[in-house]
Formats: C-alpha cells, structure tokens, sequence
C-alpha cells in the first residue's frame, strides 16, 4: 500500500466513528505535526469526499500521503465552527493551509471614559470604558491625527493623576494643545462640549460643520478685536485642513468599512486592505498570505478574511474585487459575533468600483515590489550555496553575534534571513547565563548556540525550525567552537560560515570562513554585500539588545535590591536624601527620620549598606 492510499485508509477508517455534527478536522503527521486544519457543516460527508473522489489536487494527494492520523472537534452550529478554524490555523500555521503571515493588531485613536476624557494610541484589547476610533493603519498616521486633534480640540494627554491634583497646568496648554483641565482653566461642562465635537469628526466625519463654526468663530473675533484669539481660530482650521488631506474624505460616503483587495501572480498574492471609517481613508496595509500556487484568488480571499478578522473589530460593510466563497456563513458568523448586521459584497456603485480599483492597484504594485526583491533574494542565497559548495537548498539562514562592555551587560543576538527577507518574527536575544563567559566571546558564542540547537534537537521541532546555514560574526576560532557544539548535537551536516573582519577592519576586507577553507571575496561582489548586509543586521540587533539592557540595569536603584522596599518607602528615601548614594552612606538615625521608614526597616536598610 503507498503513502496515499495509507493517508486515506486512516481517514476511511475514522469516518464510522465521528458523529453527522459541524466541527473542525486536523490531520497529523506520523511525528503528530498538524499538516491542515479544515471546518465542515457535517464533519463525516467532508471526509468521505478525501477518500471517494477520483480526482483530487496535487497538493491535497501530498497532504494525504503524509497523514498518519485524524483528529475532530465538534461543535454547535457552523458558525461556531468556521471561528473555531480561523483561531487553530492562526495558533499552529500547518503547512497546508493557506496562512495570513505579519497578522498584527491596528492601532485606534481612544478617548476615556473621564469627567474630563484623554485623548491617547490604544493597541490591544478594548477592556477600558471609552470610545475607540479606528482602526488606522500604522502608529504613524494614528500619532498625526492625535496630534493635530489635540490642536483642533484641545483635548488633554496628561494622566488622570495630574488632572485629580489640579495643581498646575501642562506644558501643552501653553503650546495651545490643551485646554487646561489640570490646572482649572475648563469647566467640565465646557470642555465636554470640545469632546463631543471631536467625536463628531472622528465618528461621523462632520469636517465641514467644525470648519464652518470655527470660521464663524474667527470673524466673530477678529471683528471684537481679539487678534490672538481669532489667530488661534486660524491655526485650527489649518490644522483641520491638514488633517482632511491626510485621511483623505471619500465621496463614495463609507462610514464603517473595509475594503479588501487580490492581486495574484507568479503563484503569489498581495492582499490590500484600505480601513475607511467616517468618510475617511485611514491608512491601508499589504499583506502577504502564505498559499499553495494552485490556490484561486477567491479560496484566498475567503481564507483571509476569516484569519484576518478573528481578532479584529469587523466593520459593518466589507467591500471586495472577488466575490468570497461561503459568504453567507461569514456574514452570520460576523454578525453575530459583533451582534449588528454585516455584508460583504463585490464593488457596485461608480464610488465603490473607483475605491477598488485603487486598492487593487495598491495590491499589483505591493506584490511586483516583493517579487522584485524575492527574486533577489533567491538569485544571492543560490550564489552563496554555489560558491560555498553547500549542497542543501537554502530556505532560512541564521546569523549570530554578540555584545558586551568589559562582561557586562552580556547577550548574544540571533537575526534570521528567508527567501522574501529579514524574518524578525524569528530574531532572538540571548542573555548569557554562565558569569564564567560574559568576557569570553568563544565562551558566549558556544552557551548560545548551546541553547538555541539543543532545544530544537531536544523537541525536534523546537520553537524554531533548523536552518539550512547558520553564520558566525566571527573568525577562525570562532568558527571551531561553532563547529565543536553542533557536532556535539549531532549537527554534523549543518553548514557554518564565520564572518572575520579584515586587518584594518574595514568593510570589504573580510575573511569568510567554511570548512577548512579561507575565502576572500572581491570588494564589488554582490555576494559579499549580501553577507556584510546579513553580518550588520545582526550586529545591530546585538547591540540594540546590549543597551537596552544595559539602560534598564543603569535605571536600577540600588534601593531595588533590598527585600521591603517598595515605591512608596523607595520614594520616601529619594526624596529625603536626594539620591541612593546619600541612603548608603546615612546613619540608622537619620533613616529613622525618615516619614513611613519604621525603626525595623531602616535598621534593615542600614545592615545591607554595611554589613
């Protein structure tokens, strides 16, 4: 019996003992990989078509003949089933499933839930009372709207905690971004008006009703001779003017929606995604799902959207350039899990069709760009396999390095490279645990690679797949404990090159190194600035990583070592002394005197400084 006719006869098998419900399916591998995660409204009559239709893709006979086993899940409806696919596909990415890759959340514009309500970035979770503005595209554009709001509204971004002391007012009242509450220049009932005015811009989009009341305002002013009052005026319509332009009012009129965008080519796809809430163009984002090249744009799409919005408020229109398949499912199980009503539809109207079109147009160019660049990228990782000799085909390198000063602050650095580009879901820090080799850098080398490789030999799989190379900022002797720890996992046919700097450290000097070999690269090589571009990558995650972490070891008191001392007693002694130094050096008595430092804590204080 061969492979495939194995993989059906374990799915041929399971099917008598399965119940006639909607649920979730998962095949296994023999070393229990989940290879595809699949949803049915009646998980035993999907089966059977694996195992009684004639034909059946490529891709599907290869998933077939690597299953070694079957596991389901029902549920109560398939709704509740579709959901369920979407969360496990995103949680365990099985290889047969086409996969949203760079899924992240979106940032939104928040207003608390405050007598006197801030304005701030929210990313996240919806947990706190307030409302949410959203979602934008990137942190940039979400910063430039809270800021020239803050100029239109005057709306605060001072804590809670400043506005409760109403002690004094912020600086950003005198730069004429705030109104003033911490410091009692706004009443509540006042400054409620400014809130209610920037909901109305931000939720429903009346531009043109706060330009018309502030240009009213201005003339009102000017004609009363109050210059500074109307040369404010001025400066927030410009402010709104700025704003308009930059989110881009639409005349198709979406007050809530999304508008999704395929593009498919070379057995690749870019799926745009534009956010228009308001009126407005809030940014748009490029996404690249993983897929197999047999995939039609329409599987894709369906796929992506349920991927894309399980974690995600879903707007009540979502606008696409193909029709979805399974569109009737997905708009009741949006709709319910939003509780309002949600349609999803092809362009119709001139508007619709107009916005489309440019986010198709948006979705061409993003994937022309990427395979431009992948192209590149797979034409230098075969030149480094050809002139290395390295036989396997080179899918993921991984480069290492580290950084200290003196011992100190010791960590080692893992940066890893793919055929589309730097993968910095996959970077890794490292911070060395054994104090023997924090000044060691063959030392530090060997406990990292240690770490790294003998958990992935350990789990098999480990948290991270192995890489095809693996490359050493380093020299010779780098190159040999390198070498030594790999052997020593039994990764003997792991390909290693060590990156030495030259004689005067200069780029386009360096010695590479591999095997038994020396190798010296021409300076106009582009396979040498492919490896200089892989060695700086890495030396700069090394270094970043190294001060940060010495930043957050320098904001350490040393009053944080000492076992009962919390802010409050840590704020007390500061302010009483002026610095931890001058806690160190104080008498029992003086720290006595201290408010809130009982005589059993100074005591306790005063030991750890000088026993």
């Amino acid at each position: 019996m061969n492979s495939l006719e194995q993989g059906k006869k374990v799915i041929k098998d399971k099917i008598p003992l399965i119940t006639n419900n909607p649920g979730v399916y998962k095949m296994l591998s023999s070393t229990g990989e989940i290879l595809y995660i699949g949803k049915a409204k009646n998980i035993p009559n999907r089966l059977k078509s694996y195992v009684t239709e004639s034909y059946l893709p490529i891709r599907t006979e290869r998933m077939l003949s690597l299953t070694h086993n079957l596991e389901t899940t029902t549920t109560s409806n398939e709704s509740e089933a579709l959901l369920l696919e979407a969360n496990l596909i995103k949680k365990y990415k099985p290889k047969f499933n086409i996969l949203l890759k760079d899924d992240k959340s979106f940032p939104y514009i928040f207003i608390s839930d405050h007598k006197f309500p801030r304005i701030e970035r929210h990313r996240g979770a919806k947990n706190r009372k307030g409302k949410y503005y959203g979602p934008f595209a990137s942190s940039l554009a979400v910063n430039m709207a809270i800021k020239t709001i803050q100029k239109i509204f005057l709306l605060r971004s001072c804590t809670d905690k400043q506005v409760e002391a109403g002690e004094k007012t912020c600086f950003n009242y005198l730069l004429k971004r705030c109104a003033g509450p911490c410091g009692g220049k706004i009443s509540k009932k006042e400054y409620a008006k400014l809130v209610e005015a920037a909901d109305e811009f931000l939720s429903k989009g009346k531009s043109r009703k706060i330009q018309k009341t502030l240009s009213q305002q201005m003339e009102k002013a000017s004609d009363e001779l109050d210059f500074e009052k109307a040369t404010i005026m001025r400066d927030k319509i410009k402010s709104l003017n700025i704003i308009q332009s930059s989110l881009t009012v639409t005349e198709a009129n979406l007050i809530e929606a999304d508008v999704i965008a395929g593009y498919k080519e070379s057995g690749k796809t870019c799926i745009q995604v534009f956010f228009y809430r308001s009126k407005q163009n809030w940014g748009n984002q490029a996404f690249f799902p993983k897929h197999d090249e047999e995939d039609t744009i329409k599987d894709i799409l369906s796929s992506f959207i349920s991927q894309f919005y399980e974690n995600k408020t879903i707007p009540s229109l979502i606008i696409t350039n193909f029709d979805v398949n399974e569109k009737s499912l997905l708009e009741k199980t949006f709709s319910n899990k939003e509780n309002k009503q949600i349609i999803i539809k092809q362009a119709k109207s001139k508007n619709e069709i107009s916005i489309l079109n440019l986010a198709e147009k948006n979705a061409k160019q993003a994937l022309t760009q990427k395979l431009i660049q992948s192209d590149t990228n797979n034409n230098l990782i075969e030149n480094l396999a050809s002139k290395f000799k390295i036989n396997d085909n080179i899918d993921l390198i991984e480069v290492y390095d580290n950084s200290h000063i003196q011992g100190t602050d010791s960590v080692g650095a893992l940066i890893c490279f793919g055929r589309e580009g730097f993968i910095k879901k996959r970077y890794r820090k490292f911070n060395i645990k054994n104090e023997k080799v924090r000044n060691d850098d063959y030392g530090m080398m060997k406990e990292v690679l240690f770490r790294r490789f003998s958990k992935a030999v350990k789990e098999k799989s480990g948290s991270l797949s192995l890489p095809e190379l693996v490359i050493i900022d380093g020299g010779k002797g780098q190159y040999s404990v390198s070498r030594e720890i790999l052997n020593e996992l039994g990764l003997h046919d792991l390909p290693i090159l060590a990156v030495a700097k030259g004689k005067n450290r200069n780029a386009g000097e360096e010695k590479i190194y591999y095997e038994s070999k020396e190798y010296i690269l021409q300076k106009n090589d582009p396979l040498l600035f492919f490896i200089q571009r892989l060695r700086d990558e890495a030396h700069r995650f090394a270094i970043s990583t190294h001060r940060a972490k010495r930043k957050k070891a320098l904001s350490k008191s040393l009053l944080d070592q000492i076992i009962g001392i919390g802010k409050q007693r840590k704020r007390a002694l500061l302010n009483h002394f002026g610095s931890a130094r001058s806690v160190e050096s104080a008498s029992l008595d003086d720290l006595k005197s201290v408010e809130g430092i009982e005589e059993n804590i100074a005591k306790k204080i005063y030991d750890y400084f000088h026993d």
